[in-house]
């Protein structure tokens, strides 16, 4: 098994590289949540991030460390949600050409944002197509960003961590969710190094367990998700957000799409702010343990993305009530 190889120094390094390019997000005590929970709860606010999520973190770091000659050579990526937005828009502000290759059952919205900021896409018939696609790519000379398992990425995604601890240092549990796994593996990794007492949670659904099904046979497994909270469907883990999985994590904690879609919905009327599926799915998951933890317990809850179309809430809550 692979042991996990970014390390708090090229967190750090990441955090100077893409300070200016993203947005500090806010984080901020909530009195809504902190009452449902029944325990001081810090909400951190990525989804007001450039591009609708944490993606741009990973994806500033990794584009702003190639060396120049290899701007020439095009980037290729396999992603149906916000890495694939993330790309595009990242790759556009340093003028780099970039492919996407996406599952044909990729929301239309995610479609139309993708392009807008530049890249080009190319349908496939799924997950698997679209990952062999890219390695032919890379084959002929395009680079491969992977979506979650490259280093650069992982720890251009720890520096939400160190942000979340630097406006909250009596941090005590963070609830995260997990779809590969290199955004849970970067926060978590920056979050453990500066604080080894702190309690860090994966959350993930019923419908995309990845994280899960990794864990369970200490291999990455392959699946087909069905969950709503699409940005969550990675069809596998890799070795190495396994390792940081198995390092940093206390457990992963599933949970059923109707009260995800609930929470959603309890989200923008509390906050005032629109979540996707793969970020309200974290305070679904604190709702089940969080009274379980101690009187003093601080709770971080990480609101990763808002990349959702009020269609898609609807038809949800429709369904949800039928």
């Amino acid at each position: 098994m692979k042991s996990f190889d970014v390390t708090l120094s090229h967190i750090e390094a990441a955090q100077r590289r893409i300070g200016g390019r993203v947005r500090r997000t806010p984080s901020f005590e909530s009195q809504d949540v902190s009452k449902r929970l029944g325990r001081r709860t810090v909400l951190k606010m990525e989804a007001l991030q450039i591009a609708g999520s944490f993606k741009v973190r990973g994806v500033f770091n990794k584009l702003l460390a190639l060396r120049e000659t290899e701007h020439g050579r095009g980037l290729v990526t396999v992603s149906g949600g916000n890495h694939a937005i993330a790309l595009s828009r990242v790759a556009g502000t340093l003028g780099i050409d970039a492919l996407v290759l996406m599952p044909r059952v990729t929301p239309s919205f995610n479609i139309e944002l993708t392009k807008k900021y530049g890249a080009q896409i190319e349908l496939c018939d799924d997950a698997a197509e679209a990952f062999a696609k890219a390695e032919a790519y890379a084959k002929n000379g395009w680079l491969f960003v992977h979506p979650y398992d490259d280093p650069d990425i992982i720890a251009g995604h720890g520096t939400l961590g160190l942000e979340l601890l630097e406006d909250t240092p009596d941090l005590t549990h963070v609830f995260m969710s997990i779809g590969g796994g290199g955004f849970a593996a970067g926060v978590a990794a920056a979050l453990k190094a500066k604080r080894p007492d702190m309690v860090v949670y994966g959350v993930e659904t019923v419908g995309a367990p990845t994280m899960t099904e990794a864990l369970k046979a200490d291999a990455p497994v392959t699946i087909r998700a069905t969950s709503i909270a699409r940005t969550l469907g990675a069809p596998f883990a890799t070795e190495r957000t396994l390792a940081a999985a198995k390092q940093f994590l206390r457990g992963i904690l599933l949970v059923e799409d109707a009260p995800v879609v609930a929470d959603v919905s309890w989200l923008l009327q509390a906050e005032k702010i629109l979540c996707e599926p793969a970020a309200a799915c974290v305070l679904t998951a604190a709702g089940e343990i969080a009274r379980s933890l101690p009187d003093d317990a601080v709770v971080g809850l990480v609101l990763c993305g808002s990349n959702v179309s009020l269609n898609d809430v609807a038809s949800w809550r429709q369904a949800a009530s039928t």
